[in-house]
């Protein structure tokens, strides 16, 4: 859509609406496979479908008598909407601020998988167990550091679930310090041994058990196999089903390449027939594999964001008992259609070192998981000593749309919050350049979808 240019309301008398733009943060354009269109504005917190005529009217700015635009926000005087947007900016400091913490500790990288796609293959733990002392030294740091705010841990890895001994000995310790705290645990595993920690897991306070699985059995075990070769299928579908039957909730994620994304109605139909999607506890995620750090050096088979919800889409109306497994995102267009109401504005979308850390076996700090055990991606230590790098954390912890300049003048900023920063990093060497979504593309497909089928 062109810029669009200024409007004058005649019959208006206060200063502020002599003159009037369309708001910068409007996001319009047709619904797929519609004669309708919507237009939605973030900061506002509008959303409407129009037909071809006001479609019409609104591209040709022929709004003079259109005071509902003025209600709601897709028409402004350009200095009140910069002080609105100043005050939901504020708001979400202040909310962000008291939001939970997500803590992730990792007590290794070692992993009994060879995933197709891992990218933390690289990564060493010389050691077999995690010392005590380390153990010890993170919930002091957590007591400390977070003391005022609610937060809760995540075990993360390589796969923290490996059946060892030690191993377990150690995630037994993390679960005791957790407990012992009233603290909630989430678990971020392979699922191979789920049934061997199934007692463990029973008697603390586990708030999901997060599960990858790639697809049916074939597909799956051609993507998340043991190291030799031997498929993983059936141990996780036990272990899912155990977890279950004991009350655990259960947070299956499908990673998503071009080698994968038509199994999905399978995968769905499997989930079905086993009773999962009607159990409360039991939630879905879809994932895309994309590049970080040295993995994925052939991309082929790698979606681009928009790539994956086309496809996804084109699957869904093809198969619409996906739904019942999954329900896609497709930017903020399920949240509209299931809540009935705009979500808030998001000024940052990327949560290290805000709502969410990273610790290892190590001692290491980091941002959030995508960087945890990188070399060169450490914030400081909190083992032996607390040490931390405080000109780096201020710099991610400045991290949103306001610092990152290419993001200044963008209308889908607040439904896009300036993406990952890892992965920016990744790709410019700069943590304050933005990982862009394609929100106008995706709330074309996630509004054409849900209006039409009338499915959430």
């Amino acid at each position: 859509m062109e810029e669009p240019g200024k409007l004058r309301q005649p019959g208006f008398h206060h200063s502020y609406l002599e003159e009037m733009e369309y708001s910068k943060h409007n996001i319009f354009s047709k619904i797929a496979d519609s004669e309708g269109y919507f237009l939605v504005n973030p900061l506002s917190r509008q959303a409407d479908i129009l037909d071809r005529d006001e479609a019409q009217d609104y591209m040709n700015h022929n709004l003079l008598s259109r005071e509902e635009y003025i209600q709601k926000g897709y028409l402004v005087e350009p200095a009140e909407e910069e002080k609105l947007f100043r005050k939901s900016y504020l708001n979400f400091i202040d909310e962000r601020d008291s939001d939970e913490v997500q803590l992730f500790f990792t007590p290794w990288y070692s992993c009994n998988f060879n995933c197709s796609y891992c990218f933390q293959d690289e990564y060493t733990n010389p050691h077999d167990h995690v010392e005590e002392e380390v153990i010890d030294a993170f919930f002091r740091y957590v007591d400390e550091k977070f003391s005022h705010r609610r937060k809760y841990i995540t075990l993360f890895g390589g796969e923290p679930l490996l059946n060892s001994p030690n191993k377990k000995e150690t995630i037994k310790k993390v679960l005791e310090g957790a407990t012992h705290r009233n603290l909630d645990v989430a678990v971020v595993t392979n699922g191979y041994h789920l049934v061997e920690y199934l007692d463990l897991l029973k008697s603390a306070p586990i708030r999901e058990i997060q599960v990858t699985v790639d697809g049916t059995q074939t597909v799956h075990d051609s993507r998340r196999m043991l190291r030799g070769g031997k498929g993983s299928f059936d141990r996780i579908v036990e272990g899912v089903d155990a977890l279950l039957e004991n009350r655990i909730p259960v947070n299956m994620r499908m990673i998503v390449d071009k080698d994968n994304v038509h199994n999905l109605p399978e995968l769905a139909r499997f989930a079905i027939s086993k009773g999962w999607t009607r159990d409360p506890l039991f939630k879905t995620a879809l994932g895309r594999n994309y590049e970080l750090h040295h993995c994925q050096t052939n991309q082929t088979k790698l979606f681009s964001r928009i790539e994956m919800y086309q496809e996804i889409y084109k699957i869904v109306q093809e198969h619409p008992e996906v739904l019942e497994f999954h329900k896609p995102s497709f930017s903020i267009a399920k949240f509209i259609f299931e809540n009935g109401e705009m979500p808030e504005p998001l000024f940052d979308s990327c949560s290290g070192t805000k709502t969410e850390w990273a610790f290892d076996y190590s001692g290491r700090i980091y941002s959030c998981t995508a960087t945890v055990g990188n070399v060169g991606d450490e914030l400081g230590t909190f083992y032996p000593q607390v040490k931390l790098n405080e000109e780096l954390i201020e710099e991610w912890e400045e991290r949103d749309v306001i610092a990152i300049s290419e993001c200044n003048n963008c209308p889908v900023r607040l439904a896009c919050g300036g993406g990952c920063a890892a992965i920016a990093k990744t790709r410019t060497g700069k943590l304050h350049s933005p990982d862009c979504r394609p929100v106008k593309d995706l709330l074309e497909l996630g509004v054409g979808l849900y209006s039409q089928l009338k499915i959430v």
